[in-house]
């Protein structure tokens, strides 16, 4: 049976660290010689970049809605092979989620690939009550297994000290495995969405260095490798699936800085379906390669529309291509470089214009969580009745939406006005739902099978 060490880095609520600590572990152990693997618990496309590039390794997302439980570890096992060593970064507070019981919190992740979990705790303002905090975590419940904490946002030697003797009074049974000063030039900035991500932006990469150097100064990572080794074996996990057959089409796939969410998964999905995937640069190419097919995933197309809009032989390109029947998958961001519009910040840029809406950006979420959406009919895409698990995190809305068909309805979820999501129109699907191939993979075959079937 498998048995990689590995760790799971949480917090017990948002914005305690836990992102810097993961990145900046990742990219410190693999400094030491060691092939660290990552992974990040949740839907998710910034936060896995970021530690990508910090273990120069893909990170996997681990999610119990979109995956379910059996996947989520075969996905663990299965990406750690070769790697010395597993961080698994959690999202939201250590017991949030949606299900009040806990059964989908990162508390839940660690119990069910037995990872012992580090707590990032952000100290500012506590002393003595440190250890309350780590008792609570310890009780709420039992089995779960806490292992380390690392203190964070210390103000000094007299404030650690405080916090170190609380921790041994109370928890002696939980390590201190570090305690990291305030540290504002290794913050990563932000945006709507979240982080900036770094596939967008290749210059932010030394911020991965920053972090790095933090945490070799103020964590000790020879007694978090203890931590991590102390991991038993993972359960034996379903055989591989068969290696992808040879390419039988090629697609065309977005893949510049407007264009950066997708998940490993989906590409592997439509290579398992035949496809040979071709990147394709909205912003810089002036003509779409020797492709019969075209994947648009999501991004920020809003913050790079005047350089989308200023490439007017690829949006026509686009626009050529799907009216003459090429099939396109285009996911959020790519729903709306494929409207005639969009709006964000005062200001409007055409896009490519093969669908009948324009979207505006607003300053809170219009979609934002986990969706459930049902067929509506039999399509290349799906069957009728299918239900389909998805998530989607948008700030656009789409509006002056003309006459359309649409894939799906929205049993959970906002979608394109609350209802449905998924508009078709000749062989395009364009929707605001992200999928994941771990779990849905018709999509992928129904892509590839068009694009063999496109002249």
């Amino acid at each position: 049976m498998p048995k990689p060490p590995r760790v799971l880095i949480s917090a017990p609520h948002r914005s305690s660290g836990k992102s810097t600590v993961s990145l900046g572990l990742c990219a410190a152990l693999r400094r030491r010689g060691l092939v660290v693997q990552p992974f990040k618990k949740g839907p998710d496309y910034i936060d896995p970049m970021w530690l990508s590039a910090a273990a120069a390794r893909s990170c996997r997302n681990l999610d119990f809605y979109l995956m379910g439980p059996e996947a989520v570890t075969a996905t663990l096992a299965r990406a750690a092979r070769g790697a010395d060593l597993c961080v698994i970064e959690g999202n939201m507070g250590f017991f949030g989620g949606m299900d009040p019981a806990g059964s989908d919190s990162t508390a839940a992740l660690a119990r069910l690939v037995s990872a012992p979990a580090v707590l990032v705790i952000n100290t500012r303002g506590m002393t003595r009550g440190v250890a309350a905090l780590v008792r609570g975590h310890l009780a709420l419940e039992p089995g779960t297994p806490v292992a380390g904490v690392i203190l964070n946002r210390v103000r000094g030697r007299r404030h650690e000290d405080k916090l170190r003797d609380a921790l041994a009074r109370y928890t002696p049974e939980v390590r201190v495995l570090g305690a990291v000063p305030d540290q504002p030039e290794v913050l990563i900035r932000e945006r709507h969405l979240g982080l900036v991500p770094v596939d967008e932006d290749r210059g932010l990469l030394p911020v991965v260095e920053r972090a790095a150097d933090l945490v070799s100064r103020y964590v000790d990572l020879d007694r978090l490798l203890e931590t991590a080794a102390s991991a038993p074996p993972l359960p034996r996990v379903p055989a591989d699936p068969a290696p992808p057959p040879a390419p039988r089409v090629r697609l065309g796939v977005a893949r510049d800085r407007a264009f950066t969410f997708y998940y490993a998964e989906n590409l592997e999905a439509l290579a398992r379906a035949g496809a040979e995937l071709v990147p394709v640069d909205l912003i810089r190419d002036t003509a779409l390669p020797d492709v019969r097919g075209l994947y648009i995933g999501g991004g920020f197309p809003e913050v790079f529309m005047a350089e989308l809009e200023a490439n007017a032989a690829m949006r026509r390109a686009v626009r050529d291509a799907a009216e003459a029947g090429m099939p396109v998958y285009a996911e959020c961001g790519g729903l709306l470089y494929l409207g005639r519009s969009i709006t964000y910040r005062g200001r409007t840029c055409a896009m490519a214009g093969v669908l009948p809406l324009d979207a505006t950006m607003h300053a809170r979420p219009m979609g934002h969580g986990y969706m459930l959406l049902e067929c509506l009919a039999d399509t290349p895409w799906c069957r009728r009745g299918a239900r389909i698990r998805a998530h989607e995190f948008h700030h656009s809305r789409v509006e002056s939406l003309g006459k359309v068909e649409f894939a799906y309805g929205v049993a959970r979820g906002r979608g394109v006005d609350g209802r449905r999501d998924g508009i078709l129109y000749k062989n395009v699907l364009a929707s605001y739902a992200h999928l994941h191939g771990g779990a849905e993979q018709a999509w992928a075959r129904g892509l590839v099978s068009l694009a063999l079937s496109w002249r």
